[in-house]
């Protein structure tokens, strides 16, 4: 209980410190704004470390796709793998809830980035234009995009269909994606709380080419990241 109240207001004080230390990059070049992300993700795993005794294991890092444009669709257990994955890709661009956006300073820092939003479980102008949004942000940048299948963080052991917008996505930008899965949750679990003298492992699996059918896609996708979590658990 006190290990995991004094990673808490040690952690949030240290992202606070560390979006008010970059506010100037706001007014500069994205990159920067990125390797403020970077360090937000480092700052994540010392926490971890420190108060949680937490080990960070990375599987897999042959697999990562280097030789072309490719996107990220990962497992999401907790808010650890939207910092942490920032250690190990090129800044990927999130896609992730309106919500967020609207956080003062962060929302800032996600908008520099080129972050997109929806609004889940809603049918919205922006919402219908997401798939052309990620399209051209895809074209325009080298960073990958990076999305969470299931659509919110889940518990370990639960196991939700992915979004069928994943497959259209995959089916617009005709490239390679990167799958993840990360077993957070057994650490630092949406409801409850953080747990010591765990390990979290964060699998990257081997990417799957463009070309297939979009449900044929997802279908192997959400097989692929849920029979890895079986393993990890």
């Amino acid at each position: 209980m006190i290990r995991s109240l004094l990673f808490k207001i040690f952690f949030f004080l240290g992202i606070i410190i560390i979006s008010i230390i970059y506010l100037p990059s706001l007014f500069m070049k994205e990159k920067v704004v990125i390797s403020g992300g970077k360090l937000m993700g480092y700052w994540c795993a010392l926490c971890l470390k420190l108060f949680l005794s937490t080990d960070i294991r990375i599987l897999g890092e042959e697999n990562i796709i280097t030789q072309k444009k490719f996107f990220i669709a990962c497992s999401h257990q907790s808010i650890f793998e939207t910092f942490f994955l920032q250690t190990i890709f090129n800044g990927p661009v999130f896609i992730l809830k309106k919500e967020l956006i609207k956080i003062p300073i962060f929302g800032n820092y996600l908008k520099k980035i080129g972050a997109i939003s929806i609004e889940r479980n809603k049918t919205t102008k922006e919402n219908l234009g997401f798939t052309e949004k990620i399209y051209k942000i895809s074209n325009d940048t080298d960073r990958p995009v990076l999305i969470f299948p299931q659509g919110t963080r889940t518990k370990p052991g639960e196991f939700v269909q992915f979004k069928k917008g994943v497959g259209r996505i995959y089916n617009e930008l005709n490239i390679k994606c990167q799958p993840i899965a990360i077993n957070s949750g057994n650490v630092w679990p949406k409801d409850g709380q953080l747990k010591a003298d765990k390990t979290i492992t964060v699998s990257i699996l081997p990417g799957i080419n463009e070309g297939l059918e979009k449900d044929i896609f997802l279908d192997l996708l959400e097989k692929e990241i849920y029979n890895e979590l079986n393993k990890l658990n």
